[in-house]
């Protein structure tokens, strides 16, 4: 039995070559945007406050509102690829609009090597995520444990006064502030380094 010859006739036509190269042009693209959307998503929601995102700020003012206190809850989550046990410290507190806190969450990392993840957050409901204000966050930066090491991860916040004369917002009493913890897009898979 023999193979085919392929005479210059069956060879692809340049047409057919240049279809198979934006073809693969697609396809390289839509990769590279599926890896890029989570942090793209992430930096937008940050600068917009949209999806629950709460905001950057250097220091509480000094107007407090006494007369609206806000419950706030913390919800701590992580990703089963990293092996942490991530949780918050703190239980539910009120405050007054204005008023600066710092809470704990803590992180312990139960591999057997050095591992590192980075959050995500949000607040609910979401139309609150405008006035709630991070001074202070551990979630700014990548954290590396090491094996069995546990660390506090302090966040220091406030609710911003404009929550009480928002339209919007007027009638938010309680807020959940909620993290998840992953692998570091830099650390790989399952986050270790």
């Amino acid at each position: 039995m023999s193979s085919p010859v392929l005479t210059p006739a069956d060879a692809p036509s340049g047409s057919n070559r240049r279809l198979l190269m934006v073809l693969a042009l697609v396809v390289g693209g839509m990769v590279g945007l599926a890896y890029a959307s989570v942090p793209l998503y992430q930096l937008f929601c940050q600068v917009t406050g949209y999806g629950g995102t709460t905001q950057v700020a250097d220091a509480s003012g000094e107007t407090v509102i006494p007369d609206h206190p806000v419950k706030i809850r913390f919800d701590a989550n992580i990703s089963p690829s990293l092996n942490w046990r991530f949780e918050a410290v703190d239980a539910p507190l009120t405050l007054n609009p204005g008023e600066e806190v710092v809470i704990n969450y803590r992180a312990t990392n139960l591999g057997d090597a050095p591992s590192t993840g980075t959050s995500t957050y949000n607040v609910t409901p979401v139309k609150a995520g405008p006035h709630f204000m991070k001074i202070d966050c551990f979630c700014f930066i990548e954290q590396t444990l090491q094996p069995g090491e546990s660390v506090l991860m302090p966040v220091r916040f406030f609710i911003d006064p404009e929550i009480v004369t928002d339209s919007n917002t007027s009638d938010v009493d309680e807020i959940i502030l909620s993290y998840t913890f992953f692998p570091a897009l830099s650390a790989g898979e399952d986050g270790n380094t």
